[in-house]
């Protein structure tokens, strides 16, 4: 979180990681096109000859708080290519949650499981604590053969404190719940940390609403 007295400006930062062609620029694009033009800025994008991010994607979003502060949400997300993972590390300094976004299919588990370790050491190398960073975990490509069972995502589910959602991002299903559990963890976190609930004099079904009122939800399970 930034805060600009200055300006009267409140930057949130959050960062989707997750492997290659996991499907983080899918969910970025998906968010853009479902947000109203007056809410959302540019969405950078640097794709490679292999449709792979090659630096990172920046969607910010603009609304102000009761109080007059401008609220500024900043999407990024972190190249998937091993060799790129310095620039992994710049992308996730100063994030206020993380989505990460793994491959559902069987065959990806291992490689799901070495990109959450090297999220978690990243993190702990630009002086972010894994245990107290909120992260919302979603299962993306559900859609495809060989997918991992709701039975199993359940059983994940309870085995770790972070939410997961399933998702088929190409199809636009569980982008926004995604993005909505990744804000909703991100407000509690900072409410509890810096009283932001006060301080906007905007509480957290406020300030979700103020984000998804302006959006395409028909498509979603969320009702604003």
């Amino acid at each position: 979180m930034q805060l600009n007295h200055e300006k009267r400006e409140l930057t949130i930062k959050i960062v989707y990681y997750g492997p290659g062609l996991s499907g983080k620029t899918t969910n970025l694009q998906v968010i853009h096109s479902k947000a109203q033009p007056s809410m959302r800025g540019q969405l950078l994008c640097i794709p490679t000859h292999d449709d792979r991010t090659l630096f990172f994607d920046l969607l910010p979003v603009y609304f102000k708080s009761k109080s007059g502060i401008k609220i500024k949400l900043k999407l990024f997300t972190v190249p998937g290519q091993v060799i790129h993972n310095s620039t992994r590390r710049i992308v996730l300094q100063g994030s206020d949650a993380v989505a990460f976004i793994a491959d559902s299919r069987h065959k990806a588990t291992e490689e799901n499981n070495t990109y959450w370790r090297n999220m978690r050491q990243n993190m702990r190398e630009v002086g972010l604590d894994p245990q107290s960073v909120p992260t919302v975990i979603q299962f993306n490509k559900r859609d495809l053969p060989d997918t991992q069972t709701d039975e199993e995502l359940e059983k994940i589910r309870a085995r770790g404190k972070e939410p997961v959602v399933g998702a088929i991002a190409i199809q636009g299903v569980g982008v926004l719940e995604t993005l909505f559990a990744v804000l909703q963890a991100a407000y509690r976190d900072l409410d509890a940390r810096s009283n932001i609930s006060l301080n906007l004099n905007m509480d957290e079904e406020e300030f979700l609403a103020k984000i998804f009122r302006h959006m395409d939800t028909s498509s979603s399970s969320l009702h604003f």
